[in-house]
């Protein structure tokens, strides 16, 4: 089940009473005595004193201290001197231990732990490092495995995906919608509550309602319940407004007296209908800006190091203009250190960056909430620095950021930790620029002010290269993935769901790749003593015709693999011609040539792209035809 409600609605409260660390004020929370609830808070937890796989392995503790008594008993039971009756019994009792130690899967628990540290990102070195040396986040993890292998009844998660990466998000989601007892989450994560939930509970005005289905189906089915609350809301108003002018009326006339006094009765017995406040969705337009060249940022032979720690060893990376980027990869991978060396917040140490003619650049970093004024108050922060023609729209961006009434007037510095960082978005929102690098935008937005930005983003003019663990943010904008890891930037053409799909194609080829072949065993059949001379021939005739129509076919299918790689060196050829004659001197003056050049450029890119996957399909073909062979 999924939580949901505006920020304030109290979801983190009635997750607390859930677990019993916040009691009702007056009535009751009814509970099985045999329920077991886990409960991971947003943040705030720490683990200390023991290791990454100690501390997730303290989650079986009754199943460890079951080991230790096994281990106590199996070292007395050695004993020669021990009576022959408390033999027996200690027997008794090992046998006893051992059933409910295996039925328990506690010979797994080493795989079991390893299995959730994997998937929540630990490395194996990670696993034996102290817990204390973990950030925040990392210590969420922790505490997250610990819930998961521990395995409760009643599971209450409070925004679990705040400090996961994509792949943990996605071990998670399978993770959950396997698991066999009930969940409560919240999360402002859309693409992992459609994953995950099936019923969704929406908190405001202080009430409970429920929706069946995902976050998908809770939207349409709450404006749909919304509109005909707001139309009860009008006619009840109508009706109250008409009764009452009937009362002002004729309340001193005699002969209306008797009505008079039943309609203020009526009006006593009539029960307001409450209606959330609307927020009004903003359409937000960037402030205009002059276009950069085609060539908007380049990194040749980059090389990247925090001490012994080599973060980048060769990177050559080309980004063109209006390309919407989006750049993944796990936690630590060096996703912040590109955004930083693209932004020229760091030089690499070794080869260049090199920046297009007339980018206009804007960066965010993933700690620029903390780069506000504290001094300046919420209107202050966003009027300076902006363009004049965008100041009529600082009101309006405010209010998308659920900044409203005197809110405007706080000063920065006494803002929540979300709230700066929703003052830090829209302040950014405001700038003109022609290329965006965002680092991790979302964190501490609501989905509402997640849909203004991303609406904001997507009829973004410039070139947008963003980093960011929201699924659906990353699937809505993205058109080129680059994968970050092992010190190198692979790029992907696609969108996010393209490139996952990718990567399992050719984590499934390596694994058929590397799967032992099983020996050839010869089976000599006896010899049959009537066997005729020309029924051998005859099955020597079709052997020989099956082998030189198999050989045929791998012919065939090596000339299409030789055709393919002509076709695919031909394109290549056209396209380095053509951006030669794009880089020179003086082309773009002509706007239809350019045009056509670009055009043409575009499509053979494409076509490329085409005739690498048919070739790398084809090579596919071949190597199973030769592995039956």
């Amino acid at each position: 089940m999924g939580l949901c409600g505006p920020n304030g609605a109290g979801k983190t409260t009635l997750l607390k009473m859930l677990a019993g660390i916040d009691e009702p004020d007056s009535g009751t929370i009814v509970k099985p005595s045999t329920l077991t609830i886990g409960y991971l808070p947003q943040d705030g937890l720490t683990h200390t004193g023991r290791t990454v796989f100690e501390e997730a392995a303290s989650a079986f503790q009754p199943l460890l201290d079951m080991k230790m008594e096994m281990h106590g008993i199996e070292d007395r039971l050695g004993d020669a001197s021990l009576p022959q009756s408390q033999h027996d019994a200690m027997l008794h009792r090992y046998s006893e231990l051992q059933d409910r130690f295996r039925l328990d899967d506690g010979y797994s628990i080493d795989l079991r732990i390893a299995t959730v540290l994997r998937g929540l990102g630990f490395s194996t070195e990670d696993a034996e490092r102290q817990a204390d040396t973990f950030s925040g986040g990392w210590q969420m993890r922790i505490a997250l495995a610990k819930l998961l292998l521990g395995r409760p009844n009643l599971l209450l998660l409070d925004e679990p995906t705040n400090h996961l990466d994509l792949d943990a998000r996605n071990w998670l989601e399978e993770y959950l919608g396997a698991y066999p007892y009930a969940v409560i989450l919240v999360s402002h994560d859309r693409y992992f509550l459609d994953s995950v939930v099936t019923r969704i509970t929406d908190l405001s005005l202080r009430k409970l309602t429920d929706y069946v289905g995902n976050y998908s189906t809770y939207v349409k089915q709450r404006d749909a319940m919304l509109e005909r609350l707001r139309q009860a809301k009008h006619e009840q108003d109508e009706e109250v407004a008409r009764v009452r002018m009937f009362i002002d009326r004729f309340r001193y006339q005699a002969t209306k007296a008797a009505q008079v006094q039943s309609r203020i009765k009526m009006l006593e017995k009539v029960v307001p209908i409450e209606v959330p406040p609307e927020r009004h969705r903003i359409h937000f337009t960037f402030p205009t800006c002059a276009k950069s060249g085609r060539t908007v940022l380049e990194l040749s032979h980059a090389r990247k190091s925090y001490g012994a720690l080599t973060v980048f060893r060769d990177l050559s990376l080309h980004i063109e203009r209006g390309g919407r980027i989006a750049l993944v990869g796990p936690n630590g991978a060096g996703k912040s250190t590109l955004m930083r060396m693209l932004s020229n917040e760091e030089s690499p140490d070794s080869g260049t960056r090199v920046e297009g003619h007339q980018v206009v650049m804007e960066y965010f970093a993933q700690d620029e909430a903390a780069r506000l004024d504290p001094a300046l108050t919420v209107y202050e922060t966003l009027s300076s620095g902006s363009p004049n023609t965008m100041v009529p729209a600082i009101r309006n961006i405010l209010g998308g950021f659920l900044f409203s009434g005197d809110d405007v007037y706080k000063k920065a510095g006494v803002l929540s930790g979300g709230e700066r960082t929703r003052l830090a978005v829209a302040r950014m929102l405001l700038r003109p620029s022609n290329t965006l690098l965002l680092d991790e935008p979302t964190n501490h937005l609501d989905l509402e002010s997640k849909d203004v930005l991303l609406e904001a983003l997507e009829d973004y003019g410039g070139t947008l290269i963003i980093v960011s663990h929201d699924r659906y943010f990353v699937e809505r904008l993205a058109t080129t993935i680059i994968e970050v890891g092992h010190g190198e930037a692979q790029v992907y053409p696609g969108t996010y769901g393209e490139f996952l799909w990718s990567k399992e194609n050719r984590a499934r080829s390596q694994v058929s790749d590397a799967k032992p072949q099983a020996p050839k065993v010869k089976v000599h059949a006896p010899k049959l003593k009537a066997e005729s001379p020309r029924r051998d021939r005859d099955a020597r005739k079709q052997d020989d015709a099956e082998r030189r129509k198999a050989q045929r076919a791998r012919e065939t299918l090596q000339k299409r693999i030789s055709d393919l790689e002509a076709r695919i060196a031909d394109r290549e050829g056209q396209v380095k011609e053509l951006e030669v004659a794009m880089s020179a001197p003086g082309f773009y003056e002509n706007p239809e040539t350019s045009r056509a050049a670009a055009s043409r450029h575009q499509a053979l890119m494409w076509e490329v792209g085409d005739l690498i996957g048919e070739w790398e399909a084809l090579q596919a073909h071949a190597a199973e035809s030769r592995s039956k062979s």
